[in-house]
């Protein structure tokens, strides 16, 4: 999600995030470049939260996290609006399977376009999207965190730990040296 806000910003969209932490959120409006950011945690009203956030309403929603940021986002789609849906992480820890899809009359009303994206349905595209990516961090316009844990041993609670917002950018674990 930090990346493709990024990747928004630098086509001159309006940028609004979500994170879970005031520390995310200051990531995202004072690293990222974001226009503003949501702590979905600390709020009691979501949707209020996202139509202060995006008081023109939202053209593009990249949905990576589902579940109720999904439930605020729909209402503020706007006609034509265009939605990818990359993941699911705030339903992948369900113990039963959620009801839905839910407010499916929205798309009635927006005509908007929902899509899924899996990333290797482009991996003829992986050259020039490395070349443009990278050109991107050399020049500052996209940034990124890593958060590393040491040792293989470690990688459970580093895969759990993402489950619960521990890290800031991409989780990492590092199992030796180059070389080893």
């Amino acid at each position: 999600g930090s990346v493709v806000g990024q990747l928004a910003r630098i086509n001159g969209a309006r940028v609004v995030g979500t994170a879970g932490s005031d520390e995310k959120v200051e990531w995202l409006t004072e690293e990222l470049g974001f226009d503003a950011a949501i702590n979905y945690k600390e709020t009691d009203d979501l949707g209020s939260a996202v139509a202060e956030a995006c008081p023109d309403g939202i053209d593009v929603y990249f949905d990576n996290v589902g579940g109720p940021i999904t439930d605020a986002v729909w209402p503020r789609l706007n006609v034509h609006a265009r939605v990818a849906v990359c993941g699911q992480i705030a339903l992948y820890n369900e113990t039963e399977v959620p009801t839905g899809p839910r407010k499916l009359a929205k798309l009635i009303e927006t005509r908007a376009k929902v899509e899924g994206l899996l990333v290797g349905d482009y991996q003829d595209r992986w050259g020039e999207a490395l070349e443009r990516l990278s050109t991107f961090i050399r020049e500052d316009e996209i940034r990124y965190r890593e958060n590393v844990v040491e040792g293989f041993e470690n990688a459970p609670d580093a895969f759990l730990g993402l489950f619960e917002g521990e890290n800031i950018g991409k989780q990492l674990v590092k199992v030796g040296e180059r070389g080893d």
